[in-house]
């Protein structure tokens, strides 16, 4: 286990790194939405698209960098947070933060609701495809792919370069608000969703601060991958009743 002292941030550089990604899948995303939607395929297979050419691709990126540069070890040293813990803690805190997250932004969905319509109207919520306008076959497709990414592969690389490196970083003159900027940025960065921010700033909460108490990252990509589930098995469900 590693013990020594962390180099922390500063709050400019924590900013930077938390949108970075956020940004170019952004702009990924939103040039590709249009020609996804003229092949035939839900929005959701732009926000896959900006998956795999970069919110994936730059944070293993940095971190890989990252430890080239610094000469750490990639898991222990510049990902943080391996401490071990019991399977029964496991079964528990993944099941807190399951619950506690889904809680938090099924009760804050009206506020969601509210932005998107009153200010981020120009900006269509993502398509996941639950629509006989599609065919089958192309939905198949796209959840063939909402499974190794939006369930499996980019939460789990989130979890890594939000919780596991950007977390432990940050500055620490911010105390004890150094959760909620934290999860703050992390809502800013999902910049398709911007009505979505106030939710997911506090529905990410519960992970992150189990993750940091704990210590361990495991819990994070658990319980995000869970999460991120729920949207594929309602696709599913709804792929097997078309005719």
């Amino acid at each position: 286990m590693i013990t020594e002292e962390i180099k922390e941030h500063s709050l400019w550089q924590s900013i930077f790194w938390h949108l970075l990604p956020g940004i170019l899948g952004g702009i990924v995303y939103f040039l590709t939405v249009d020609l996804v939607n003229d092949l035939g395929f839900p929005s959701i297979v732009a926000l896959i698209l900006a998956g795999i050419f970069t919110l994936v691709p730059i944070q293993l990126g940095v971190l890989i960098y990252q430890s080239r540069k610094n000469k750490q070890k990639l898991f222990g040293e510049i990902v943080r947070y391996f401490e071990p813990l019991e399977i029964w803690e496991y079964f528990l805190w993944v099941f807190v933060i399951v619950i506690a997250s889904g809680l938090i932004m099924g009760g804050l969905g009206p506020v969601s609701e509210f932005f998107h319509q009153e200010i981020f109207s120009g900006i269509p919520s993502i398509d996941m495809g639950l629509s006989t306008n599609y065919l089958k076959t192309n939905l198949i497709i796209t959840y063939v792919f909402v499974l190794l990414f939006v369930v499996l592969i980019v939460p789990t690389v989130e979890e890594l370069y939000f919780r596991g490196y950007l977390l432990p970083r940050m500055p620490k003159k911010l105390k004890k608000h150094q959760l909620i900027i934290h999860t703050t940025l992390f809502a800013v960065y999902h910049l398709w969703s911007p009505w979505m921010i106030v939710s997911r700033i506090f529905g990410v909460l519960p992970l992150a601060y189990v993750v940091m108490r704990k210590r361990n990252i495991y819990l994070g990509i658990i319980a995000h991958c869970l999460i991120n589930s729920i949207d594929f098995f309602i696709g599913v469900v709804f792929i097997t009743k078309m005719i």
